[in-house]
């Protein structure tokens, strides 16, 4: 999805634009930000594509594809599962939490339990510029 940041009088003068002309919204951008803080917070990652596509390793992917299968009710019970030492697969879940994949979901005493919230993650790559983005699409809000 493309975006563009501007101000309220920029985003106005494309509307006009548009309806003068409809066919000039097809060359424009299909959201409109205020800043880039506030588009990286729409899109739920401040992850490069270049970051996203080593943390969406193969491995990584069937780790978040047995949180889904199996719901596990611990970081422990994930471990075991996934024949993983505790403190590598905490280091993975948090670089997963920080792109907006994951979170956790409080469970009894001090356990946590890790829950995938991203349904789709999209890469756009500018090959010529730096217009290249990671967007982080959500299928519904996580309730913990």
């Amino acid at each position: 999805m493309t975006y563009k940041t501007g101000s309220i009088g920029e985003f106005m003068r494309w509307t006009k634009r548009v309806i003068t002309n409809p066919v000039t919204a097809n060359e424009g951008p299909q959201r409109w930000f205020d800043s880039d803080a506030t588009a990286t917070q729409a899109s739920g990652t401040t992850f490069s594509p270049e970051a996203m596509v080593k943390l969406l390793s193969e491995d990584n992917i069937s780790l978040l594809r047995m949180i889904v299968s199996e719901h596990p009710t611990s970081l422990r019970a994930l471990a075991l599962m996934a024949h993983r030492k505790e403190s590598n697969l905490s280091r993975t879940l948090k670089k997963l939490h920080e792109a907006g994949i994951v979170d956790f979901e409080e469970g009894t005493g001090r356990t946590r339990a890790p829950r995938v919230t991203a349904q789709r993650v999209t890469l756009e790559l500018d090959l010529v510029g730096r217009g290249s983005r990671v967007s982080v699409e959500h299928a519904r809000p996580f309730v913990g």
